[in-house]
This record gives structure tokens, C-alpha cells and sequence, in this order.
């Protein structure tokens, strides 16, 4: 049969709109499905307290009642989700249901230090794919890869950007300064640990993360129930033996008192600690004109930070970009807001919290600030016996920098925006 050329274009006209309707449907039908349901153990996370060479804290929400059937199987041999192989297993140590979830946690202690544990979560009806994490090494001839920062509360992308990066660089621990969501409620608390996956690359690698509590945390106990922080969420960490000690304070808890007394005498007892690193939220001198100086803050800890020699201290709140010269307390000449810069013994501050929180331009300078910006950011820390690398990290183009492997997590991957102001791309403490 012949058709003429305008038969042959209507035909055409009607096959072109019947597929328009076709796809049009299929997509108000995808937008109807709800989005699936996660795993029966899902949201796992790993946190930190005491000794991170020989222990950790692993956490995860579970769709099933958590009870004595649901254990967490382990060892240093990858067996896959093969959970009889492993040669150990926890039942879980405290669960609660909080924020429409069911959370259970199990605590390790006596680990090697240095070691690759592999590990699955299951019970007679559900089995977790295989994951796996590292302790940090047990001596001070090793080194540290760190990252620092927070305010991850108000914008998705630059959060899912800044952790997709973690994933990629492979730290022992992130330092986490607060402020994880906007108004804690539970919509928000479930869409940070789903974002949260981002730092588990395909590997199933999962970099613990250590917590301060921030001004929009609505209380320190929530920190305890979704990840184990200890009670008024202040405490400390440990690595490398000696090497390091983290301390993370809480700037939404009473300062002076318990807290300034505890962190005291941590400090005198640590006194054979190579490096010495602390955060908290908020700053005792933002570099934002609208928020309050921490003048408790800087009366209690400032003198101590600089009695018992803290290397570099992590600030968050203000949304700004932030490094100073080394800084002691002082109010005589040559001091300016009560900080004199003192390359010899100061302490570092830096921040103050651009993990997706909206950005703000630093309009409240000193002398003592070594450099400043406004981009979203965190902090990426080379630690060894001898020296202290610090980088600034401009988290943006996450999706395009190369992914490091277990065995070259200390390389600089391709297409890394290290941030490089005026006065290097690279701070450096020497001991």
C-alpha cells in the first residue's frame, strides 16, 4: 500500500504523541511509587570514645524489634555476608527507638590496633551486606588522617558533597562540630544518616566519626541515643598510643564548673601526648559580627589550651572560613581581643562550620587571623610523630575528585581543591 507524504508525516505525528503519552504515564506512575523501604539493618555508623586502637562503638537503626537474636559478627578475614565464618560475635549492648527509628549499638573492646575488621549484623531473619573499619594504629611511628569540621544542618548538596569526600579520602575519624541538622525533628535526623551513607564508599568501608553537640542539637541526650556520645557529651579520644589525643567539648553545656574541671585534669595527665587537638561549636572569637564572643569559653579554656600546650583547636557555628597564627591568651600590648599571636606556643583555631550550613563572609577580622574565605569546607589533617599537616578542603566538586585506596589514603588525589590563600596552602606544625 502507498501512502502520500502527508499521510506518512500524520502517521508520524500520532506515534511521536502516543509515546509522549506512554512516557508522560510511566513517570506519574514512578512519582506514585514511594521510595523503598531501607534494609532491615540500615544507617550504620561507627563513633569513637577512649582508645580508638583498640576499640569502637558501631551503631545502626534496624526495621526489626532489636533483641537478643540480633548480633553483630565479626573479625579480620572478609567472609561476606557469610556470618557463621566470622570467629566473633556481640549481642547488642543498649538499643532505645527514637526519632522513628530503632536503634541498637554494640561496643568493642580489646581490638588490634592498626587492623581492618570486617563485620555483618544479622539475626534468624536478616542478614546486613558486609562491612568494615579500621582501628588507628598503636604507636606513634604511623600516621593519622583526620578531618575536621561541622554545620551540616540547612543545605543538602554541599552535606552530600562533603561527605562523598570522606568516603573518598579514607580517614581514621572525622571531628564533627555540631549543628547536624537545622531543627532536630525527625524528618531531618533520618535525611542526615541516609546522607550520611555517602561517606561509605562501595567498599563498605565506614570512617568513624567523633561528635560534639551543637546549638541546634535540641539536647546531649539525643547524641546518646542515635550515636552512643557519652552522657553531657564531653569526652576524649585517643590514637597512636600517645601520638594524639582529641578532646571534644560541649559549648551547650555549662563551661565553667564540671566540665572546665574535667577537661583539666585531662589535660594534666596527658602530658606525654605528642599532639594535642580540641573542638567544640561555638567559637570564642567568630569571624561573623552578628554572633556573641565566647567570653566564658575563653576565660576557662583558653588558659589551659595554652598551659598544657593544645596544638590546634576546631570551631564551628559562625559558617565562615577561619585559620589564625598561633595564638596564646594575652590582654597586654601588641594583644587584640585577648589573643597575641605566639608562634613558639600558641594554639591553632580553625573553622568555623561550612559542612552545608549557609555560608557567611567573616566581617569581624583580627590581626591574628592568618587567613579567611567563605566556601563550604572542611579540614583534612596529616598526623605524625614529627609534624602536623593541615589543609583546608573546598568540598564543591566532590563528585570529580579522584577516590583514594586503603593503601594510598595519604596521597593528594587528582582534582582535590585545596584551598591556597595568601599565606600557603599548607599549615604546619614540627615537633
Amino acid at each position: 500500500m502507498e501512502y502520500s507524504r502527508g499521510s506518512r508525516v500524520h502517521r508520524f505525528k500520532m506515534i511521536i504523541s502516543l509515546l509522549g503519552a506512554l512516557l508522560l504515564g510511566a513517570l506519574i506512575v514512578t512519582a506514585c511509587i514511594p521510595p523503598a523501604a531501607p534494609g532491615p539493618f540500615y544507617y550504620p555508623r561507627i563513633t569513637l570514645e577512649g582508645d580508638a586502637s583498640t576499640s569502637a562503638t558501631i551503631g545502626w537503626s534496624t526495621l526489626e524489634e532489636p533483641g537478643p537474636d540480633q548480633r553483630l559478627y565479626f573479625g579480620t578475614e572478609d567472609h561476606g555476608e557469610d556470618f557463621a565464618r566470622y570467629p566473633h560475635s556481640r549481642s547488642i549492648d543498649r538499643a532505645n527507638s527514637v526519632m522513628g527509628m530503632n536503634n541498637a549499638f554494640v561496643r568493642l573492646e580489646n581490638l588490634r590496633p592498626g587492623t581492618i575488621y570486617h563485620f555483618v549484623i544479622a539475626s534468624p531473619r536478616n542478614v546486613s551486606r558486609r562491612y568494615f573499619f579500621r582501628t588507628s594504629p598503636g604507636d606513634e611511628s604511623e600516621r593519622l588522617s583526620i578531618i575536621a569540621g561541622g554545620d551540616s544542618r540547612t543545605n543538602r548538596k554541599p552535606r552530600q558533597n562533603a561527605n562523598l569526600l570522606v568516603g573518598k579520602l579514607r580517614p581514621d575519624f572525622v571531628l564533627f562540630g555540631g549543628d547536624m541538622t537545622e531543627d532536630g525533628g525527625e524528618a531531618e535526623w533520618k535525611q542526615w544518616l541516609q546522607d550520611w551513607q555517602l561517606t561509605v564508599p562501595g567498599d563498605g568501608r565506614i570512617t568513624p566519626v567523633v561528635l560534639a553537640r551543637g546549638n541546634h542539637e535540641r539536647d546531649d541526650q539525643i547524641l546518646s541515643d542515635l550515636f552512643a556520645v557519652p552522657p553531657n557529651a564531653y569526652y576524649a579520644v585517643s590514637a597512636g598510643r600517645n601520638l594524639l589525643r582529641a578532646y571534644t567539648l560541649n559549648s551547650e553545656f555549662p563551661i565553667a564548673g564540671s566540665q572546665t574541671e574535667w577537661l583539666r585534669a585531662e589535660l594534666a595527665k596527658d602530658s606525654g601526648v605528642t599532639w594535642k587537638v580540641a573542638q567544640y561549636h561555638r567559637p570564642m572569637r567568630p569571624l561573623i559580627r552578628k554572633k556573641p564572643e565566647g567570653e566564658t569559653m575563653y576565660r576557662s579554656w583558653a588558659p589551659l589550651f595554652h598551659q598544657f600546650g593544645m596544638d590546634a583547636v576546631f570551631e564551628s557555628d559562625a559558617h565562615t572560613v577561619k585559620a589564625t597564627w598561633p595564638l596564646r591568651p594575652d590582654t597586654g600590648p601588641g594583644s587584640e581581643d585577648g589573643f597575641i599571636r605566639d608562634d613558639r606556643a600558641g594554639t591553632l583555631y580553625l573553622g568555623e562550620g561550612t559542612w552545608g550550613a549557609p555560608l557567611r563572609k567573616p566581617d569581624d577580622l583580627r590581626g591574628w587571623v592568618r587567613n579567611s574565605d567563605s566556601f563550604n569546607h572542611f579540614n583534612w589533617l596529616f598526623v605524625s610523630s614529627h609534624e602536623m599537616e593541615i589543609r583546608t578542603i573546598n568540598v564543591d566538586n566532590a563528585e570529580e575528585v579522584e577516590a583514594l585506596t586503603e593503601a594510598g589514603r595519604f596521597g593528594m588525589p587528582r582534582k582535590l581543591r585545596v584551598w591556597a590563600p595568601a599565606h600557603g596552602d599548607v599549615i604546619r606544625l614540627a615537633r
